[in-house]
């Protein structure tokens, strides 16, 4: 087997030197979609599958069925030492270069053509963020129309109305746990007290990606986009010590730091100046950031009337973390009527 290279290198020199020649129409192609390695975050563990030279070519529709079959014609078995046949998990090997129509594959990617219809709320709300990260993260080789360029820049980020709403539900996750750090470890339930922080942890850090306008990958990369952040202020420092603290005073504590940064982060963003102190839970001994303050500032930003008043009950990858689902786009669609019944715009 060949030495390690980045699947995004790879995969553009296999495009450039066995994939472009074949097109012959004008194109867009890219290393766009799930794996490891469109989001730069492949090592060479992630060779034994799913791994390889592949690439997505995109075409208009009157020209796939031909361009696919010059594409696909007496592909080489290897290219520089890998096989051009990837496997993914149970499936048979095969070529992983796909020639579709851009409207057929995002499609496939996120639910519907969000190239060509405008997104409402609920359509936002439905797309996980790894999905939207297949899309706006991965390597573009070529773009002859900037057909790419304008849908990656179309779903670059949230609408500011969505973001601050979505800001509010991640604070509001924060507060509704904030003192089961200290409750659990009183009554005795020390593994508790453990998974309350690794919780609150995982949503200190989308949390603070969403203030660092990125998406978040799903839970395999979480932690390494989050490494990736700039931290001028210690909250990754934090976010350890709380997770390797033996005591649930350590653990509190180093998530109350935490807390105060992303309250820092928060106030700097937004213009605001609210206390970032620490507090007592009422009259419990627990010590809290207290960050429905936070979520309701959040909230007082959101500029669509009727989005402010929903409940905030968060984005897809808010309210669920199964693969299952936020893989599907047609399982993640079913949630629409969720929405709906909430009072989601939904057009």
């Amino acid at each position: 087997m060949a030495d390690f290279v980045p699947g995004r290198v790879l995969c553009r020199a296999f495009y450039e030197e066995v994939l472009a020649p074949r097109v012959e129409v004008p194109h867009s192609a890219g290393l766009l979609g799930p794996g490891s390695d469109v989001l730069a975050c492949d090592t060479e563990r992630s060779t034994d599958h799913d791994w390889g030279p592949r690439c997505i070519v995109f075409v208009p529709d009157s020209a796939v069925e031909a361009v696919r079959a010059r594409v696909l014609s007496d592909l080489p078995e290897t290219y520089r030492g890998w096989p051009v046949a990837i496997g993914r998990d149970d499936q048979p090997l095969q070529p992983r270069v796909e020639v579709d129509s851009l409207s057929s594959w995002i499609s496939r990617q996120v639910g519907w053509d969000c190239s060509a219809k405008n997104l409402s709320v609920t359509d936002w709300l439905l797309i996980p963020q790894q999905r939207l990260l297949g899309v706006t993260e991965g390597s573009v080789f070529a773009d002859a129309h900037q057909e790419l360029a304008r849908l990656r820049a179309r779903l670059a980020w949230y609408p500011e109305p969505v973001y601050w709403w979505l800001l509010a539900c991640q604070w509001r996750r924060l507060a509704q746990e904030e003192p089961f750090v200290q409750r659990t470890a009183e009554v005795g339930d020390e593994i508790g007290s453990r998974t309350i922080t690794g919780r609150l942890a995982r949503d200190c850090m989308r949390l603070a990606l969403l203030l660092g306008r990125r998406y978040a990958p799903y839970e395999k990369w979480l932690g390494t986009a989050f490494a990736r952040l700039p931290d001028p202020d210690g909250l990754g420092s934090s976010i350890n010590h709380a997770m390797s603290a033996a005591t649930y005073s350590d653990r509190e504590a180093a998530l109350g730091h935490a807390y105060q940064v992303l309250a820092g982060r928060h106030n700097d963003l937004a213009g605001s100046q609210i206390d970032s102190s620490l507090r007592p839970f009422f009259d419990r001994p627990a010590w809290i950031l207290d960050a429905n303050r936070f979520a309701n500032d959040a909230l007082d930003r959101v500029s669509d009337p009727t989005l402010a008043t929903r409940p905030l009950i968060g984005s897809i990858d808010q309210m669920i973390d199964c693969t299952d689902v936020l893989t599907s786009p047609d399982r993640a669609s079913l949630l629409r009527s969720y929405y709906r019944a909430s009072g989601f715009e939904d057009s």
